[in-house]
């Protein structure tokens, strides 16, 4: 046999190969199917009438709106907080880090209810409650894009903190032995090296946003043309019995969550055709 030659594989393993690889395939594509199915009945159940009288409604539209607007504010204020602490989780040891590591685990862990009711007993505080005499914040639109932040940027965290792991940080060390400051390697060596995982970061941020209710509907309410975004126009929708309009809703914000996620598929497709062969 030449040096470099693959062992054949006796068929008998092989075919064991197979039924381990289909029993895989039909055990994880359960979930597949299921996820399909939902999807499906939406839109056997919605008609393109119903999504026309939908985005005629005034009050939807708001709803739309807004959504656009506090979604890409929390995705912005996420990637404000996201990079620098990410970066200190990668690079930096400090005491108290393996707490700040779990604390940042907590609005992914915790209930989406209860962050919302933190955080209205957090501005029934004396110094808070000051403050809202003069800007108010609670069961306004500002209570919204806090309310979607304080979930948003916990997943921002941790892709952000990935990313920069796995950045390798010789190219950062061999800056600084050139006389750059470490703002300087940061600025011109690291976070260009990141930027994928910032993409990914604004991605995920955007996309958890547009679907939080829970937050939203105990710290903000859901006042009509108010504090009225997305996934309150479904909640409300259904309060009226009025279930066309409520998935006509839902299948808008699939339609921008599918066309989120194949917009960072497409960016990591760019990239892939990018690289040198």
């Amino acid at each position: 046999m030449k040096d470099g030659a693959k062992t054949p594989r006796p068929i008998a393993t092989r075919g064991s190969d197979r039924v381990f690889l289909a029993c895989m395939a039909v055990l994880g594509g359960t979930y597949v199917v299921l996820l399909a199915a939902t999807v499906g009945a939406d839109i056997l159940y919605t008609t393109p009438g119903h999504l026309w009288r939908a985005l005629q409604s005034p009050e939807i539209r708001h709803a739309i709106r807004l959504s656009l607007l506090s979604c890409t504010l929390t995705t912005l204020l996420s990637l404000w907080v996201a990079v620098p602490i990410g970066y200190l989780l990668a690079r930096v040891r400090f005491p108290g880090k393996a707490l700040l590591d779990a604390l940042l685990d907590i609005p992914i862990v915790l209930p989406p209810l209860v962050i919302g009711l933190s955080l209205l007993i957090l501005f029934q505080a004396a110094p808070l409650r000051a403050l809202e005499r003069v800007f108010p914040i609670t069961y306004a639109v500002p209570s919204i894009i806090l309310a979607q932040f304080m979930v948003a940027c916990a997943f921002a965290v941790r892709t952000m903190r990935a990313t920069f792991e796995q950045i390798s940080p010789r190219h950062e060390q061999v800056a600084l032995t050139l006389g750059c400051t470490r703002a300087q390697a940061f600025w011109m060596v690291v976070l260009p090296s990141a930027k994928k995982g910032v993409l990914t970061a604004a991605t995920l941020a955007w996309a958890r946003a547009l679907g939080e209710f829970g937050p939203i509907l105990v710290f903000s309410g859901a006042t009509r043309m108010k504090t009225e975004v997305l996934p309150t126009t479904v909640y409300l929708e259904l309060s009226v019995g009025n279930l066309e309009a409520a998935v006509a809703v839902s299948l808008l914000m699939v339609a921008a969550a599918v066309a989120v996620l194949l917009l960072l598929r497409g960016q990591g497709i760019a990239n892939a055709f990018d690289r040198p062969l």
